[in-house]
């Protein structure tokens, strides 16, 4: 069947979810966010997904700034950063995260060719709202779906279910892109054409489902839709 619509995952997807350690690392003054700030970026992210897998299966919801938030807050007293300054400026900066170079031609390419682009995002719609138009690539999406219109994180099937009454189309019809191996797995599983965007060369999850296809950036993803 002919794909109709690509639906990408925000965080690490689109955006660089390592911009923000990165950024305000190199401002002056951060010496000792400079000596850490992989390691507060990694712990960051981990956190964040960790916290919001627990609780889609505890049922206690809360949106993915409050999330983000307090996955910082785990991270900055790892690396023994107490200052609400920085934790400040890192929140600021993540609210306005940078796209990967490659996103805005893609986009641009994807939608020259006629295809419908979503965002499908545990972002909460303010958060999504402030990378999209940091990376000015607004114009470029038909929809940009949270998961706040269900009350649950990803995999919930039900988040997944958004792509197609948002969007008018079956699962056949999507190519669901996600840099989280775990997202795109659970994405085929629910019936997408998956490909999983794995720019650090990762193992693939252990899991019952895998994703159609690997890549390791974004650039191939007008000539794959166009195939399938």
């Amino acid at each position: 069947m002919t794909i109709k619509a690509c639906v990408f995952d925000a965080y690490g997807t689109l955006f660089d979810v390592s911009a923000a350690a990165r950024e305000a690392a190199a401002e002056p003054g951060r010496e000792s966010l400079a000596a850490c700030w992989q390691a507060l970026a990694e712990t960051w992210r981990n956190k964040q997904l960790g916290y919001s897998w627990l609780r889609a299966i505890t049922g206690a919801h809360a949106d993915f700034w409050q999330v983000t938030g307090e996955a910082l807050d785990y991270a900055m007293e790892e690396q023994g950063l107490d200052d609400a300054e920085l934790r400040e400026r890192l929140l600021a900066l993540y609210f306005e995260l940078s796209a990967y170079p490659e996103v805005p031609e893609m986009l641009g390419t994807l939608k020259a060719a006629g295809f419908a682009t979503a965002i499908l995002s545990n972002g909460s719609p303010d958060m999504l709202m402030g990378a999209v138009t940091s990376a000015g690539i607004g114009e470029l999406l038909d929809a940009v779906i949270s998961v706040e219109d269900v009350g649950v994180f990803k995999p919930d099937r039900s988040v997944y279910d958004l792509v197609g009454t948002t969007l008018n189309v079956t699962s056949a019809e999507v190519l669901f892109v996600s840099s989280n191996g775990w997202d795109a797995a659970a994405g085929a599983g629910y019936g997408f054409n998956t490909a999983w965007v794995n720019r650090s060369g990762l193992p693939l999850d252990r899991l019952p489902w895998q994703p159609s296809h690997v890549l390791t950036d974004l650039t191939p993803i007008p000539d794959l839709a166009g195939r399938l």
